[in-house]
């Protein structure tokens, strides 16, 4: 009810009550009148009709009266429908009445003017009650009056009339009352939903609104019906789009307006600050439908821009700016490659800034060295938006400029240079004339030459060049081009960084690595060393040959990568190199490895070298024996080795595997031991060649157990198929791969024999070992075998236990073993001058190549190495001059 449509309703409604009541009581009003008329007139028309009846005079005349009247006065009252006909003689007793026991009684009443011959009629309170009453003389024929006849109705029943009445009365004003109220609830209800159900003081605030808009707003504002009819356009916008009077009503295809806009206009589709030419004005138009709040339509807003246009234009430019500083971000330094850092820079600046962009670098920076005045040739490494090469030097070119050149100016003053005019500047012509006129005839007439500084450092230069289509550089461009390159030159020093430290560990690496396989006669060996594209890893390998012609092979990896990764593989190769010179069993060697690594982390956690520990490492070391073809392999941490057997089939045997180096605890490491077939291969990798981020471990130990499965191949073939098979596009670690053939020294070149624990069995030994040697065409050989084996038999004997055996083997060399049951081993020394003995380990070493101890499960074998290919053995004489040199030198 507060919306004017309710209050109308209010309104009508009141006003129809009023009038319902104000007519019934107007018809009551009305009703009772004329029935009280209808009473005056029918009783006197009754009393008269009654008073000028024929025989009337006669039966008055007559001896009995009221018996002749009295049925006619019943009879007429009946008729006429009156409450009685009363006649009168002239003294006032009553000769016919309606009620019988009235007649002969004497009435006084206001019958002195029809006794005078006037007939009337009144309301008299009579007998009857309060009566209608008329009163009619009757006339003689002479015209006297002879009698009265008056004829009464009472108001009661006029009353009763009226009644009777009411009920019609009172339906007629509901039923107009229903209607009345029904057709103005229809009102209201249309009227609610053209004001929306707004109130009196909404609809002035609006209507006052619709005057501002139509008047008082600075911006356009057109109402357009769904058929494209201009409904409605204020001030503004009939001043801007200079509408004639009579626009409204009018299709907006006939106000004359440019092409566009009224295609717009009278379609369906919304527009948002969409810009179209009226007259010479740009307008900015909004539209958007007036459904579901309104009809179906449109409204359109319109707003001069043609002042703005300028500022419009600059702000656009900036939003340019910045979103390309922006996209510069993301797209520039995706890698820590100076090169492609720098390509990414000239890609992102053409062509939203400049129509061509060449970057050059002074020469150290792309080898990660610290750029120096004292160099100042520069290389180009990026040219983009040039289709002809002719014009610029190309990528790759190494070439300085001279001192007048803006980018020589740029580098040395540490400042962007600009040429708006390179024909108009000749300080650059001088670099080339020829290219330079090819540039200018090419179309290219302004040059930004902005230095790439980083850290206070001038690493090269930025060109930006403008063709005939862009306008000049400006001061403006010059602050944004020192933005972006200053961006860009913080990447480019980045990677300058990181190609030195890479190329610093890559060097350590590759000085770590092993820089070829050492001579040995057990294994074919050929590997695989990748390192990974984050950087310098830590894996490793190694072929150690051993004492007894076996052969030691090693895969370890480090965690993490970089120089700490590097130098931390380094230190643990050198630890297991030097372990294995102690010829020890390969779960010791890897325990005392176990050992040192948590010896140093303990040490790098007391130095506070967070995070630069080695926890964490594994290595797999393994030793293979040509003589009896078994493998003693013991794993820390690492995936076991693959055994490719020489019928092609492929089998992971089950290696006892222990945690990584440095988290043992100090626990026994466990080892195998396998027998290997002559021409079995063997296979040790690190992790890297068969688990990735795309790739878990079990994928990829069934596609080296494929790559590996079927016929024989040399280890080199070997390693190419397994690198073409499970090489990743983008390794994430190192990767390192071993693939050893197996060989083994038959029966013929082995020879054994048991000493027993007495001297004189040295002699029938030695000459045991001359006869093999002259079966194997050894002579010149045997003098010095003979040395070596009566020296090592004599010193078992003497120092060791039993039992004593005595092995011999034709290698690559002539190995000599003598093994006992003692634990104690030799030491090399200088016997004194006053010594009976203490020089047979001497003279071992003397003509051995090398020598040593290593240690079994039942005692110690004393070895020798001597050279098939190392000369003439020395004589008798030589030899005395050795024992007589021990006397002149002084004891160690």
């Amino acid at each position: 009810m507060r919306s004017l449509a309710g209050q109308v309703f209010l309104l009508q409604f009141a006003v129809v009550v009023l009038l319902v009541a104000a007519t019934l009581v107007a018809l009551v009003v009305q009703a009772q009148r004329d029935n009280m008329a209808d009473a005056r007139n029918r009783t006197l028309a009754t009393a008269q009709t009654f008073a000028n009846s024929p025989g009337i005079v006669a039966a008055l005349n007559s001896p009995d009266p009221s018996a002749v009247l009295q049925p006619h006065a019943e009879a007429t009252r009946k008729a006429a429908g009156v409450d009685a006909v009363i006649v009168y003689r002239l003294d006032g007793i009553t000769l016919t009445h309606s009620d019988p026991h009235q007649i002969g009684k004497h009435v006084i009443g206001p019958y002195a003017q029809a006794a005078a011959g006037k007939p009337f009629t009144r309301t008299f309170q009579g007998s009857l009650g309060l009566s209608v009453i008329s009163a009619v003389p009757v006339r003689a024929p002479d015209g006297s009056v002879v009698a009265i006849v008056s004829v009464p109705v009472t108001v009661e029943k006029v009353q009763h009339r009226v009644d009777r009445q009411l009920p019609v009365l009172f339906g007629g004003a509901a039923a107009a009352l229903v209607i009345a109220v029904g057709g103005s609830a229809l009102v209201s209800r249309r009227l609610r939903r053209q004001t929306h159900g707004l109130g009196p003081t909404e609809m002035t605030r609006m209507y006052e609104h619709h005057d501002a808009v139509l008047h008082a707003v600075r911006e356009g504002v057109l109402i357009i019906s769904a058929e494209g009819r201009l409904l409605l356009a204020n001030d503004e916008a009939r001043r801007l789009l200079e509408l004639p009077a009579d626009a409204e009503g009018r299709h907006v295809t006939d106000l004359g307006l440019e092409e566009d806009l009224p295609g717009l206009l009278a379609s369906d589709h919304p527009a948002t600050d969409e810009v179209y030419l009226a007259a010479d004005r740009l307008l900015a138009v909004n539209k958007r439908p007036t459904a579901p709040h309104g009809p179906a339509g449109s409204v359109v807003t319109l707003r001069d821009t043609t002042e703005l246009l300028a500022l419009s234009g600059r702000a656009e430019v900036a939003r340019e700016r910045l979103k390309l500083l922006y996209d510069a971000g993301g797209r520039i330094g995706t890698t820590l490659d100076v090169k492609r850092t720098a390509e990414e820079l000239a890609e992102v600046a053409v062509p939203r800034f400049a129509d061509v962009v060449t970057v050059e670098l002074l020469d150290p920076v792309l080898s990660g060295g610290e750029p120096s005045a004292a160099n100042p040739d520069v290389r180009r490494v990026a040219v983009v938006g040039l289709y002809d090469d002719r014009l610029l030097y190309p990528v790759g070119a190494l070439f300085r400029f001279i001192p007048a050149h803006p980018v020589s100016r740029a580098m040395q003053g540490g400042q962007a240079v600009l040429v708006r005019d390179l024909s108009a500047d000749d300080s650059w012509v001088a670099q080339d004339a020829v290219r330079s006129r090819r540039i200018l005839d090419h179309g290219i007439h302004s040059l930004l030459a902005v230095p790439l500084r980083a850290r206070g450092v001038v690493l090269g230069a930025v060109d930006f060049w403008r063709g005939r289509a862009s306008p000049p550089f400006d001061e403006e461009d010059v602050s944004f081009a020192e933005e972006l390159v200053a961006r860009a030159a913080v990447s480019i020093d980045n990677a300058r960084r990181f190609t030195r430290e890479h190329t610093m560990a890559v060097t350590l690496q590759h000085s770590l690595l092993p820089r070829g396989l050492p001579e040995q006669a057990a294994l074919d060996v050929a590997y695989r060393y990748l390192p990974a594209q984050a950087g310098v890893g830590g894996d490793w390998f190694d072929v150690i040959p051993l004492s007894g012609a076996r052969v030691a092979l090693v895969v370890g990896d480090v965690v993490g990568h970089g120089l700490h990764a590097a130098a931390t593989m380094g230190r643990l190769r050198t630890a297991v190199q030097n372990f294995s010179g102690l010829d020890m069993p390969a779960d010791e060697l890897l325990g005392r490895l176990d050992e040192l690594v948590s010896q140093i982390d303990a040490e790098e956690v007391t130095a506070g070298e967070d995070g630069q520990g080695i926890a964490g490492a594994s290595c797999q070391y393994a030793v293979y024996d040509p003589v009896s073809g078994q493998l003693a392999i013991a794993t820390m941490g690492h995936p076991g080795p693959a055994v490719v057997h020489p019928d092609g089939s492929v089998d992971f045997p089950p290696v006892p595997v222990s945690p990584p180096l440095g988290l043992c605890a100090g626990l026994p490491v466990e080892s195998t031991e396998l027998n290997v077939p002559e021409g079995s291969r063997l296979v040790l990798f690190t992790d890297g060649l068969v688990e990735d981020r795309d790739r878990d471990l079990d994928t990829g130990l069934a596609t080296l157990r494929a790559a590996l499965t079927g016929p024989d191949r040399t280890p080199e073939a070997t390693c190419a198929r397994v690198m073409d098979a499970l090489l990743p596009e983008r390794p994430t670690d190192d990767i390192a791969l071993l693939v050893a053939r197996t060989r083994c020294l038959g029966p013929d070149r082995v020879a054994e024999w048991q000493v027993p624990l007495d001297p004189a069995a040295v002699g029938p030994v030695r000459t045991a070992c001359v006869r093999r040697l002259t079966e194997w065409g050894l002579e010149e050989n045997v003098f010095t075998a003979e040395l070596i084996l009566s020296e090592l038999i004599t010193n078992a004997i003497r120092y060791g236990g039993e039992p004593v055996s005595v092995r011999l083997l034709r290698d690559r060399a002539l190995i000599f073993e003598v093994a006992d049951g003692s634990s104690t081993s030799p030491r090399l020394r200088r016997a004194k001058a006053t010594d009976e003995g203490g020089r047979g380990l001497f003279l071992v070493a003397q003509f051995a190549e090398r020598w040593g101890t290593r240690y079994t499960g039942t005692g110690k074998v004393i070895w020798a190495e001597q050279s098939l290919h190392g000369g003439a053995t020395p004589g008798a004489e030589g030899l005395g001059e050795i024992l007589l040199g021990q006397w002149e030198d002084t004891a160690l």
